[in-house]
């Protein structure tokens, strides 16, 4: 009997992406609430580096075919699967040709960002929730994983997800690591937020954004937040602390996701009574 249901939304998973501090959370924290006893399923995107035939990922027609419209154009959503045999974990990936065939994830070979990755972060949030509708799957806690997934708070309790039973009483868990951009995400995200939802302060969070202010909208959607590394920027911890959010402290993985699963357990718990 399960547990509880998870819904990992990560930016990147060992052994898909070269191994990291979220790329490691990626991977071991899913099995591990796994083999606590709660359902998992686990996302994420199908960057052009994914190896797909090293991986043998394939696509998964039944779940494939929506499209999703940002900004006015449409961008078909294709989702395909692998499985981490020694974990007993399937993983889905979110892909499009538009987004993520390039052979590179959020930075190009000159190591700047992509223009279009706040299109590529409102796909992948997107993608992810439409395909956990077509698995009509309810996840009590959906646990987000570096940067890139940080949009999916605003979009669970902010736009009409927020209505769809499958999402109603979800809550956000969010990983904070070292994983800092510098600049700015295109400007004009807040305008192609609005059209998805949401109010004008929730717009005015995205107005200018930088990794502070991206991440802190992120955190103010969520309950609680997973501290993955020793140098998370202070002024996240701090507004989190304000926020009077729950806090998993800095800790070796193995040791800290006994603490994430106790987390869990007590939102849970919250959320039923």
């Amino acid at each position: 009997m399960s547990k509880g249901r998870v819904l990992f939304v990560n930016q990147e998973i060992t052994p898909y992406l070269k191994e990291s501090i979220l790329s490691n959370v990626g991977r071991f924290l899913p099995q591990y609430i796994q083999e606590s006893g709660k359902e998992i399923r686990t996302f994420m995107p199908r960057f052009g580096n994914v190896n797909e035939r090293k991986n043998q990922l394939h696509e998964v027609i039944r779940l494939s075919g929506i499209n999703l419209i940002i900004d006015n154009s449409d961008h078909p959503l294709i989702i395909k699967v692998a499985s981490i045999q020694q974990a007993r974990m399937q993983v889905y990936f979110i892909d499009n040709e538009d987004f993520f065939q390039r052979k590179y994830d959020v930075i190009d070979e000159d190591g700047e960002m992509f223009a279009d990755n706040d299109e590529r972060t409102i796909f992948y949030s997107r993608g992810v929730l439409e395909t956990i509708k077509k698995l009509n799957w309810q996840p009590q806690i959906i646990h987000c994983n570096g940067w890139f997934s940080s949009l999916m708070p605003f979009y669970v309790k902010r736009t009409d997800y927020k209505n769809n039973p499958l999402f109603s009483n979800s809550k956000i868990i969010l990983t904070l690591a070292d994983d800092e951009f510098s600049g700015m995400l295109c400007e004009g995200i807040s305008k192609k937020l609005k059209s998805d939802g949401g109010t004008v302060k929730d717009w005015k969070n995205y107005k200018e954004p930088d990794y502070l202010n991206y991440m802190m909208a992120a955190i103010s959607y969520s309950e609680g937040v997973v501290l993955a590394s020793e140098n998370v920027n202070p002024v996240l911890i701090e507004f989190a602390k304000q926020n009077k959010k729950h806090i998993v402290e800095y800790a070796p993985l193995q040791e800290q996701a006994v603490k994430i699963n106790e987390l869990y357990d007590k939102i849970m718990i919250q959320t039923e009574d």
